[in-house]
């Protein structure tokens, strides 16, 4: 597939936007919109109805200190459905085992709190969700109520049968 990386890059002024999907384009965008000056925007900034058609791909971790751990918040339609439940309120890592075991996987998620920045992959799938799922477009975007502290990440993921056609 066009584009198929398998790592991940944080996001930045510079950063190719060539391959990326309309949808994780918008979800950027949309971060950007409501982050404020010198600041990280904080869940009081979002507001999901500005972003509704997109919702159901979005789906939502507290980082839990200390660690930290990651825990659903929120897991949209198409994600429930893909992942075949719903694990809202239930660990990243008791879900998936992959980000206990894959120290790439995990590091992504912890970069993105450290840093506060936003990070993008496209590649194979690393968490189990359907199995004629076999790609991903994904973008994680960091949060703080303090606007420093990330305490929050909003994913946008984009699903994608072996053939290489979007799922919807």
């Amino acid at each position: 597939m066009e584009g198929l990386t398998d790592g991940w890059v944080f996001v930045d002024a510079s950063t190719d936007r060539t391959h990326w999907h309309p949808d994780i384009s918008r979800f950027h965008d949309y971060w950007r919109e409501i982050t404020p000056r010198g600041q990280l925007p904080g869940r009081q900034h979002f507001d999901p109805l500005d972003i509704a058609r997109i919702m159901p791909r979005v789906w939502m971790l507290d980082v839990v200190q200390p660690g930290p751990r990651f825990r659903y918040r929120l897991a949209g339609t198409m994600e429930v459905e893909t992942l075949g439940m719903d694990p809202t309120g239930r660990w990243l890592d008791e879900v998936h085992d992959a980000f206990r075991t894959r120290p790439d996987i995990a590091s992504r998620y912890m970069a993105a709190v450290e840093t506060g920045r936003a990070t993008y992959r496209f590649g194979r799938v690393a968490f189990v969700h359907d199995r004629e799922h076999r790609f991903v477009q994904n973008m994680i975007l960091p949060f703080a109520a303090d606007g420093v502290t990330v305490d929050l990440l909003m994913i946008l993921s984009i699903m994608y049968h072996s053939d290489g056609v979007e799922v919807k």
